[in-house]
């Protein structure tokens, strides 16, 4: 079965997002601090630009990721990545109702009114051998409740936001992870956590 991993870019007070959405440009300056490339599925929107222990980290990622799981409130604020995802991978949007039009996109948007279990189910036979990417948001507090989270990666940024969106809620039980492998970016530390 292919594993399910978590990946998001994290300040030291473990916040996804500032208040109202913002400080993205400081939590993913990382992505743009370094000389060696990383072409995303699509690299007229994004190009990497990291140092080597990040691109080797990057392009792990990216070749190893089959499929994505994210929920709603993310699929809207980015406007549904205007129909393709820079990834390039087939997305499951974990939704309470589902769009009322269907909607034309590049991407394949897969809309599941079921719950967590079945995004992650459904991602997992379209991925394969490959790993299914859950969240961030809530849908990761979700699966780790569900006991579907086999591995957590936190991209550290040196950054306090002091308010935001945090990156773990909704977990009620305690949850002891690995030791970290511990990857050291520029402006940033790769921390990938076994659950």
């Amino acid at each position: 079965m292919s594993k399910v991993f978590t990946q998001a870019s994290v300040s030291l007070d473990g916040f996804i997002a500032g208040p109202g959405h913002s400080g993205f440009d400081k939590l993913f300056a990382w992505c743009r601090a370094g000389d060696v490339e990383t072409p995303s599925e699509d690299p007229e929107r994004l190009i990497y630009r990291t140092n080597a222990a990040t691109a080797a980290y990057l392009r792990e990622m990216m070749e190893g990721t089959g499929a994505l799981v994210v929920g709603r409130t993310l699929y809207d604020m980015t406007n549904g990545w205007d129909g393709k995802h820079p990834g390039g991978l087939p997305v499951f949007v974990v939704t309470h109702r589902a769009p009322d039009e269907p909607i034309e996109t590049e991407t394949p948007f897969t809309f599941v009114t079921d719950g967590i279990e079945s995004a992650i189910e459904q991602a997992r036979m379209v991925a394969g051998d490959k790993a299914v990417g859950v969240g961030p948001g809530s849908t990761v507090g979700q699966a780790i409740t569900a006991g579907l989270l086999d591995e957590i990666r936190l991209d550290l940024v040196p950054l306090i936001l002091g308010a935001g969106t945090p990156m773990l809620t909704g977990i009620s039980d305690q949850l002891a992870l690995s030791n970290p492998e511990i990857i050291a970016g520029q402006g940033v530390t790769h921390l990938i956590y076994s659950c």
